[in-house]
């Protein structure tokens, strides 16, 4: 149980811990720390950052938590919203969390057109080119953004990607100001996509809603169109989050 409250107190703040840190965090013996961090990075729990002091999540625990994302009890709940906004909207939609410096795609359904991109669960797209990747980045305070871009090899996927930082702050800027994001063929030729934070009424949401159609069905304008069928979906998203969770019930 220490080894997973170190889990806890890691994953809960967006920040870097030192042995030192933690055991001022955690107020454990330096040496026990230091055996459970060797234990939890060896697992690939845990992972060493560029300095060698300081600790961040590894890659299976972000795969861990993706997967309890994707298959929680809600997966069923949330696949059946999704299905309805593909019904009204009549484009592909899915659903993506932030998982380091890629969006993953935690669900998707497909639109019957024939015409379509497909992208399946667990699909990965760079943040700095998709739509769901901005909204992501717009959540976060200047610094904890230019600390993951600093990071990421912001790589031009087609003529359109964005991959100067002062070019990808400006679009943030307007994305925190419209609240949705566009996705212009930045990724994928051909291929547009708008997108919007699923609200979390506890801070921060690590889940973003889109709708993404080829160039040539959907361009900027009607996809602004979509936008209240958008957010009616990703707030009923966010009621079934509120519904399942017994502190947010009790605080309502």
């Amino acid at each position: 149980m220490r080894l997973f409250a170190l889990l806890e107190t890691i994953a809960a703040k967006d920040q870097r811990y030192s042995l030192q840190g933690l055991v001022e965090e955690m107020g454990l013996p330096k040496p026990t720390l230091h055996r459970m961090l060797q234990q939890l990075e060896g697992a690939g729990l845990l992972q060493r950052e560029g300095d060698g002091r300081h600790y961040g999540m590894g890659t299976r625990l972000r795969r861990l938590a993706e997967n309890l994302l994707m298959n929680d009890s809600l997966h069923g709940a949330r696949h059946a919203v999704l299905r309805r906004l593909v019904e009204e909207v009549g484009e592909s939609c899915n659903l993506t969390a932030l998982s380091g410096g890629e969006v993953v795609y935690l669900d998707r359904v497909e639109t019957a057109a024939p015409l379509r991109f497909y992208l399946h669960p667990g699909s990965r797209v760079p943040v700095h080119c998709s739509a769901s990747g901005k909204v992501f980045l717009a959540q976060m305070t200047a610094a904890q953004r230019h600390r993951l871009l600093a990071n990421v090899p912001l790589e031009a996927y087609t003529p359109q990607t964005l991959t100067d930082l002062e070019q990808i702050e400006a679009e943030i800027e307007k994305v925190q100001k419209d609240g949705h994001a566009f996705d212009n063929e930045e990724f994928l030729p051909g291929l547009l996509c708008i997108a919007a934070l699923v609200p979390n009424p506890l801070g921060p949401s690590n889940l973003c809603l889109a709708v993404q159609a080829p160039v040539m069905r959907l361009d900027m304008a009607k996809a602004r169109k979509l936008l209240p069928a958008l957010r009616r979906a990703a707030l009923a998203l966010s009621r079934l989050g509120m519904d399942s969770d017994p502190d947010t019930r009790a605080r309502a």
